[in-house]
C-alpha cells in the first residue's frame, strides 16, 4: 500500500463555503498540495465539492471529510470524489468506497480500530487526534501495524512539529485549523499552505 499523490500532505477545509472553495483549494494547490479535503460539516458542501471536483480533479485527489454514512459515500461517488476520510471506523462506509475506487483514510486511536479498518479495505489511516496521543504513541501502534500502510497524524499538526509526526513513522499529516480556519483571507491559507510543503520537505531530509 502506497499513497496515491506525491506529497502525502492533505489540506482539510472545514467550514469552507461555496463561495471561498475554488480560491482556497487553488492555493493550496498552487503552494504544491495535491490532496484536499471538504468535511461534510462545511457549509453547502454538495456545491463546493463538484466545483472543486470540476476545476482542480484532474490536478489532485480531491475528497471529503467526516463522512459517517454509506449513504454519504454514494452521493460522494456521484460527485466524482476521489477520496474519503472518516473520525470513526465505520466498516460499511469504508467498504462502500472501496468498491467504488476510493482513496479511504479513516480515523482511529487504537490498535483494534486501525485492524478493524485495514480488514474493511482501509488503503491508509489517520491517527486522530494526534496531539491528545503525542508521537511516542504513534511510534509504538506503527510498530504493530503493517510497514507498508501509510499513517497519517490528524489534530494539532504544525509547520514547526509536523518534523516529529514524519520520526515517529507516520507518511505525512492531515492539516486543519493550523491551515484553515472558517472566514481567513486567501492570503493567510496560501501563506500556511507554504509554510506545510516547506516544513515536510526539510522533515523528511531530517527523518
Amino acid at each position: 500500500m502506497q499513497w496515491q499523490t506525491e506529497l502525502p500532505l492533505i489540506a482539510i477545509l472545514r467550514g469552507i463555503t461555496p463561495g471561498e472553495a475554488l480560491a482556497h483549494v487553488g492555493a493550496v494547490i498552487d503552494a504544491g498540495f495535491d490532496a484536499v479535503e471538504i468535511p461534510l460539516n462545511s457549509p453547502e458542501w454538495e456545491k463546493s465539492i463538484p466545483a472543486i471536483v470540476k476545476a482542480f480533479g484532474d490536478k489532485a485527489l480531491i475528497g471529503a471529510g467526516t463522512v459517517l454514512q454509506p449513504e454519504q459515500v454514494d452521493e460522494l461517488a456521484k460527485m466524482g470524489c476521489k477520496l474519503i476520510v472518516t473520525p470513526n471506523i465505520n466498516p460499511e462506509v469504508i467498504r462502500r468506497a472501496v468498491d467504488y475506487g476510493m482513496t479511504v483514510c479513516p480515523g482511529c486511536a487504537t490498535a483494534t480500530e486501525a485492524f478493524a479498518a485495514l480488514d474493511a479495505g482501509a488503503q491508509s489511516l489517520k491517527i486522530f487526534p494526534s496531539s491528545a496521543f503525542g508521537p511516542d504513541y504513534i511510534k509504538a501502534l506503527k510498530a504493530v501495524l503493517p510497514a507498508s500502510v501509510p499513517v497519517f497524524a490528524v489534530g494539532g499538526v504544525t509547520p514547526e512539529n509536523l518534523v516529529q509526526w514524519i520520526k515517529a513513522g507516520c507518511v505525512g499529516a492531515g492539516l486543519g485549523s493550523d491551515l484553515y480556519r472558517a472566514g481567513q483571507p486567501v492570503e493567510r491559507t496560501a501563506q500556511q499552505a507554504a509554510a506545510f510543503v516547506k516544513a515536510y520537505r526539510e522533515a523528511v531530509q531530517l527523518k
